[in-house]
Formats: C-alpha cells, structure tokens, sequence
C-alpha cells in the first residue's frame, strides 16, 4: 500500500482536465519518471506556482469539482503518482480519471461542495497537512495554530481492496 498524507495543496477551481495535470506534448515519454518535471505544467490557478517549492511538497491536492477531466489516458495519475501525490480530494471527478486513480493505488475522495469550501476556508494561504486513516476512513487536516479539522470519507469495498494491493496489476497478480 502506498503512503497518504502530507502538505496539502490547494487548486481553487473546477474543470482541471488531463491535459492541465500533464501536457499532451509529454506522452511520448516512455517511462513514468519521465513523467515528473511536467505535473500541472499548463495548469492556470490564480496564485499558482507549478516550479514552486510548495508545489514540490505537497502530497494531497484539494480542489473543486469535475478533477481529471478530457482525455482518459492513464498518464494524469502517473505524474500525480511520480511526484508522489497520492491522494486528490474534490466534490468530484472524471469518471475515467477516478478508477485510473484508484487502479494506480492512489485515492480520489470526494466530499461534498461544503466540506470543500470549508477546507479552502481552512487553508487560507497556510501550510496545511492532511493525514488519512484508510482503514477508518478519515481524514485529518493540521495546520500552524489552528484547530484540527477531521473529515470522514466513504470507498467502496473495491477501491478500498485496490488501495490496500498498491493498484489493480498488484491485486490482479495475488488473485488471478
């Protein structure tokens, strides 16, 4: 299984689709590694850095609605996974994006617009750090003098055996 949690960053809009998390000119790369220097390239947020130092630590992404939207490749994830994000929290997500999330072993969890709006509320331009319990479905967001904010969250019994077999070639191996 792999690891959740870390320095959260926030991507306050809807409609981020696969060519913003990794350029189309980069498929040609034959390797996920590849991959990593091009993650959220051409993505346009308001405030957002993709070389930032900031960027380079964060291991969750919150954002809004409709995440991993446009084409269906496999490739979105895999510079998500490379740079060791494993995690992305939105009200929702492309169809096809969210089971390649989860056939990666990665986590795509949403939450209701409510419980969005109120972690970007929380955030507000500070460091914050999630940690997730994926056994007892929580989340637990930190930051610098602030109150603790834990958020529960919901998988199916599948996505949830996915996660805990590190993606869909590693469960498929143990079972077939």
């Amino acid at each position: 299984m792999k690891t959740f949690g870390g320095p959260v960053l926030f991507l306050d809009r809807s409609d981020i689709n696969t060519d913003e998390i990794l350029p189309a000119r980069y498929l040609t790369e034959v390797t996920k590694e590849a991959l990593k220097p091009f993650l959220l390239e051409d993505l346009k947020v308001e405030g957002f850095e993709p070389k930032s130092e900031r960027t380079a630590r964060a291991r969750v992404i919150v954002t809004r609605a409709n995440f991993g939207c446009g084409s269906s490749r496999e490739h979105a994830p895999w510079a998500l996974e490379v740079n060791d994000i494993t995690l992305v929290i939105a009200e929702n997500f492309a169809r096809i994006f969210r089971q390649n999330m989860f056939n990666c072993g990665m986590m795509a969890v949403e939450l209701p617009k409510e419980s969005i709006d109120g972690l970007f509320f929380y955030g507000n331009g500070e460091e914050i750090i999630c940690e997730v319990n994926v056994d007892e479905k929580r989340l637990t967001f930190t930051g610098r003098g602030q109150e603790t904010v834990r958020i529960e969250f919901t998988l199916s019994k599948f996505d949830e055996t996915l996660i805990h077999a590190g993606g869909w070639v590693e469960y498929a191996d143990t079972h077939y």
